[in-house]
C-alpha cells in the first residue's frame, strides 16, 4: 500500500492551500458579518478548476481523481467551512446527481456550467418533517401533459436562494415510503418557486453560507426536467449522499487541521508563569490528541476517496470517515478553544468560528446516528456473508 501522494496531487494541494491562505482566511470574518460569500470568490474557485475536478472533461470538468478533490476540500475547509459547503454541494451533490443520473441533454445543458462554475447549484431533499427520515417526502409532483407541477416546501437548503439550478425531490400521487420519489431540476426564476426565508449569521455556524427555506406553489417545469426515471428518487438520493459524505469527511479534517495549527502557534506565543504555555504538559497533551485525531481522520477519508477511484463500493469506508471526522472536528475545536483560554471564546480568534462550524458536520448529509446505523448494517452484512 502506497501512502505517498503523486506529484500532481501535491501540487493541487499546494495550490489550494495558497489560495486559502491568501484569498480566503483574511476575508472570512467579513463574509460571516455579511452572511454571504461574494460571487467573485466562487468565480475564483471556478477559475482554479475546483468545482469540476472529478467531472469528465467532456462535461466541463478536469477528469481528476477523488483523492485530489478530497485534498482540495480539506484545504478549503481549513480556511472557511462555509465556502467548503458551497464546493461540496456544487460538486458532490448537484454535479454527481447529473453525472450519474442525468440524460445526455441534461449533462450538456446543466452539468457543464455547474462543473465550470458558471452556474451555482443547490440540492433540496430535507423538509420540515423529512430530515433523517428522508423518505417522508411531502412535496408533491403531479404530471399535467408536458409539465410537472410541484407543490410543497424544503428546509435547510444550502445556497438555495442563490443557486441557479436546484435538484428537488418530490413524491408522485398515491405513493408512500421509498416508492414514488422523483428528482427534478428547477431553474431559478421559475414561476411558483421562491425562497421565503434565509438564515445566515443567525445560525450557530456556517454564517457565510446562506441556508434557505424553499417554497413550491404550483411550480411548473418541463416534463424533460425530471432527473433519472419516475420513482427513482430514493435510489438517487442514497447514491448521491454516499458520495457527498466524502466531502464532509475531508472538510472535518480541514477544521481539525486549522484548530491544530492555531493551537500550536498560540502555544508557542502565549506565555504564562514566565514561559510559553506549550511547555506545560497538559497543553502538550491536548495538542498531541489533536494531532493524532487529525491524522487518523485524514487517513480514513483518503481510504474512502481511494476506494472510489478504484470503483470499489466505499459505503462503509465513507460512513466511517464521516462519523469519525465529525466527532474529531468537535473534539479538536473544543481542545483548541481550551488551549486559547479566554481568547478562544473571542470572535477575534479563528478557533471560535471553528468551534461553531464543527457541529454541523455531525448533522447534515446523514447525522452521526445515521452513520452508525449504516456502519452497523454494513459490518453485520459482511459478517453474514463471511459465515455463509
Amino acid at each position: 500500500m502506497d501512502f505517498q501522494l503523486s506529484e500532481e496531487q501535491r501540487m493541487i494541494r499546494e495550490t489550494a492551500r495558497s489560495f486559502v491562505d491568501k484569498e480566503v482566511i483574511p476575508h472570512v470574518k467579513s463574509w460571516e458579518e455579511k452572511g454571504e460569500i461574494p460571487r467573485s470568490v466562487t468565480d475564483r474557485v471556478a477559475e482554479l478548476g475546483f468545482f469540476g475536478m472529478p467531472i469528465p472533461e467532456e462535461y466541463g470538468g478536469a477528469g481528476m481523481d477523488y483523492v485530489s478533490f478530497a485534498l482540495v476540500v480539506e484545504e478549503i475547509a481549513r480556511g472557511c467551512n462555509s465556502l467548503r459547503t458551497t464546493l461540496s454541494v456544487q460538486t458532490s451533490l448537484v454535479a454527481t446527481t447529473l453525472l450519474a443520473f442525468g440524460n445526455e441533454e441534461q449533462k450538456r445543458k446543466y452539468l457543464t456550467p455547474i462543473a465550470q462554475g458558471k452556474k451555482l447549484g443547490a440540492w433540496a431533499l430535507t423538509e420540515p418533517d423529512a430530515g433523517s427520515d428522508a423518505a417522508n417526502q411531502r412535496t408533491a409532483a403531479v404530471r399535467e401533459g408536458r409539465e410537472w407541477v410541484l407543490n410543497g416546501s424544503k428546509r435547510f437548503i444550502s445556497n438555495g436562494n442563490v443557486a441557479d439550478y436546484v435538484i428537488v425531490f418530490a413524491r408522485l400521487p398515491k405513493t408512500e415510503g421509498h416508492e414514488g420519489i422523483c428528482a427534478f431540476l428547477v431553474e431559478k426564476g421559475t414561476s411558483g418557486f421562491s425562497a421565503p426565508h434565509v438564515e445566515t449569521n443567525t445560525k450557530l455556524g456556517l454564517r457565510a453560507s446562506p441556508t434557505a427555506d424553499l417554497a413550491f406553489d404550483d411550480c411548473r417545469i418541463s416534463v424533460e426536467n425530471i432527473v433519472g426515471q419516475e420513482g427513482q428518487g430514493w435510489e438517487i438520493a442514497m447514491y448521491v449522499l454516499n458520495h457527498g459524505r466524502l466531502g464532509v469527511a475531508a472538510g472535518a479534517v480541514g477544521i481539525g487541521q486549522a484548530c491544530l495549527e492555531a493551537s500550536i502557534e498560540h502555544a508557542r506565543e502565549r506565555k504564562a508563569f514566565g514561559r510559553p504555555i506549550g511547555s506545560f504538559q497538559l497543553i502538550q497533551e491536548m495538542i498531541a490528541e489533536m494531532a493524532v485525531d487529525v491524522e487518523a481522520a485524514r487517513l480514513l477519508y483518503l481510504k474512502a476517496a481511494w476506494l472510489r477511484d478504484q470503483n470499489v463500493d466505499n459505503t462503509l469506508a465513507v460512513s466511517v470517515a464521516k462519523l469519525f471526522g465529525a466527532q474529531m472536528a468537535v473534539r479538536s475545536a473544543d481542545r483548541a478553544v481550551q488551549v486559547h483560554g479566554g481568547y478562544g471564546f473571542s470572535g477575534d480568534y479563528p478557533v471560535e468560528r471553528h468551534f461553531r462550524d464543527a457541529k454541523i458536520l455531525g448533522i447534515y448529509e446523514g447525522t452521526n446516528e445515521i452513520q452508525k446505523l449504516i456502519i452497523a448494517r454494513e459490518v453485520i452484512g459482511e459478517l453474514r456473508r463471511s459465515e455463509a
